[in-house]
């Protein structure tokens, strides 16, 4: 699993013209999974995710988590996050899971990250055509791998 992990001010996502989920302080997450993904990468990532120290403290450090201040998340699913530009201008997307496969992870993801964060998960709609617009607060961007965890 891939997650790019960006702390925002405000974060939004939209269907066609309509919000599927929105946000203000919090952290908007697109999440990447492939076929080798497993439930000890989600859980692994989800802990990681909750605990993160990415917002201020009144020194102007980095160690507050998103339960310090009351923040929220919307995570979007992203399959690009598994692209290959190895060959050619056009990426390939083979280690990108399929479907079947990524929507149970996705929607347990989703479970995860309410019960550890004790607040209701917004989101896009798995293999839509969404819309994301953010305000990158900092900016504070993290990339993580469950892959390249050790």
């Amino acid at each position: 699993m891939r997650a790019i992990i960006q702390r925002v001010s405000s974060a939004s996502c939209s269907i066609e013209g309509k919000i599927s989920g929105e946000i203000g302080m919090g952290f908007m997450i697109l999440l990447g999974i492939e076929d080798s993904d497993t439930d000890e990468d989600l859980s692994w990532l989800a802990q990681k995710i909750s605990n993160m120290r990415i917002f201020s403290d009144e020194n102007g450090l980095m160690n507050k988590a998103l339960a310090d201040v009351q923040g929220n998340i919307l995570l979007i699913s992203q399959f690009t996050l598994f692209a290959s530009t190895k060959k050619g201008n056009r990426p390939g997307f083979t280690r990108s899971a399929k479907p079947d496969f990524a929507i149970p992870l996705y929607e347990k993801m989703i479970r995860e990250l309410g019960q550890l964060t004790g607040t209701k998960i917004q989101t896009g709609v798995f293999g839509a055509d969404m819309q994301i617009s953010l305000v990158n607060d900092g900016p504070v961007t993290i990339i993580m791998d469950t892959k390249s965890r050790e």
